[in-house]
């Protein structure tokens, strides 16, 4: 999934952390609300702003980053 246009990064916003297109509402927020055992629905029941594209995107920039993230073999 293209996450692109929805996952921004502003500096002046939230500490510069990624967020929903450009709301206040940061992919670490939806990756623990998901992580908690919340569903889908609830979250977007709670945050009307949100669209289920919203929280695919964060679920894609998450496992991006998981994938890039360099692992050390042990010593």
């Amino acid at each position: 999934m293209k996450y692109e246009h929805l996952i921004t990064i502003e500096p002046d916003k939230r500490g510069g952390k990624p967020c929903i297109r450009g709301m206040r509402i940061t992919v670490y927020d939806i990756l623990e609300y998901l992580a908690s055992g919340m569903s889908n629905e609830e979250i977007l029941r709670d945050f009307p702003d949100l669209t289920q594209e919203d929280v695919l995107a964060c679920l894609a920039f998450a496992a991006d980053r998981e994938r890039r993230f360099v692992s050390i073999p042990p010593a």
